[in-house]
């Protein structure tokens, strides 16, 4: 079958809001190095590819516009946001797998729409990044010790895809940050990290708002980001930094309202004793255009 092209803006209802994604339905018969000239073409942080699986619903692979990546949040739910409107799909669950495993999707109906819910990787967390290492993302996001939340760590944590967290003052203007995005890249380099989430909680509420920035995979700023926002969630409830009722706590995530492109990722994460077991990352979606791939492949 030919290949369909989407546009898709994720993690939001209204057009040239939230995060595109390319969704590529029917990538069969693609190749690898196809893949990653479309997704350079497309221009999206990440275009996701839907090919037949043996052992799941479907599977995905996904690319930005210069490297291969595991799983991305907002490109899940653009490409499952996609398949469910041509399948007619509609309150179902479906499993794909990806080079992140096999995980869990949700199909929800919201009133006459949809909405995608992801259920991420096991959350981890590797050591606090320190000294000199500390002071160079810092530095290299154009903040120092005053910016910061007292007593926490700058750390990588990963739901399948790792980011490092960068905890803020809830006073610090977010959106008027101005990283040096080749020392970003550099960093990357040294601590096997592409991505830099540095967030605030809004006071008094279950939300935040984040920036996430990875220049190593050639995207300067990612405008909404499911693979921050619910290693975030966990890394939250980690540290202990927002109530919950021991078993879920759940959160809304803001992003993009710097750069015009505001979304929100809604995280549910699952507890047991008091450290996070399971993510779970929802969000609506919007087709802008489809077309069908014109070239012979």
């Amino acid at each position: 079958m030919t290949p369909q092209i989407y546009h898709v803006d994720a993690f939001t209802t209204e057009p040239f809001r939230g995060n595109s994604a390319g969704v590529v339905l029917n990538a069969d018969g693609l190749s690898e190095t196809q893949m990653q000239l479309i997704a350079r073409e497309l221009r999206h942080s990440e275009t996701a590819f839907l090919l037949k699986s043996d052992d799941s619903d479907v599977r995905i692979r996904y690319f930005t516009p210069t490297v291969e990546v595991p799983i991305c949040g907002h490109a899940t739910v653009a490409a499952h946001y996609v398949r469910s409107k041509v399948l007619g799909l509609r309150d179902c669950t479906v499993w794909q797998t990806s080079l992140a495993g096999r995980h869990r999707v949700d199909i929800l109906s919201e009133g006459d729409d949809l909405r995608v819910a992801l259920e991420q990787g096991a959350p981890t967390f590797e050591p606090p990044l320190e000294g000199e290492t500390r002071a160079a993302i810092l530095a290299a996001l154009g903040l120092d010790e005053n910016d910061m939340l007292p007593g926490l760590p700058v750390q990588v944590a990963s739901t399948g895809h790792s980011k490092v967290m960068v905890p803020l003052k809830p006073e610090v203007k977010i959106d008027t940050l101005a990283p040096d995005l080749p020392a970003l890249a550099a960093i990357s380099q040294r601590i096997g990290c592409n991505g830099f989430f540095p967030f605030l909680i809004r006071p008094g509420k279950a939300e935040t708002d984040g920036r996430m920035f990875s220049p190593a995979i050639g995207i300067a700023e990612d405008p909404v980001t499911g693979n921050a926002n619910g290693p975030m969630g966990a890394w939250l409830v980690h540290h202990g930094l927002m109530a919950h009722d021991g078993k879920q706590l759940r959160i809304r995530g803001h992003q993009g309202r710097a750069i015009g492109r505001s979304g929100v990722v809604d995280i549910s994460v699952t507890i047991r004793d008091n450290q996070p077991e399971k993510v779970t990352i929802s969000g609506a979606a919007v087709i802008l255009f489809h077309a069908e791939l014109a070239i012979r492949i």
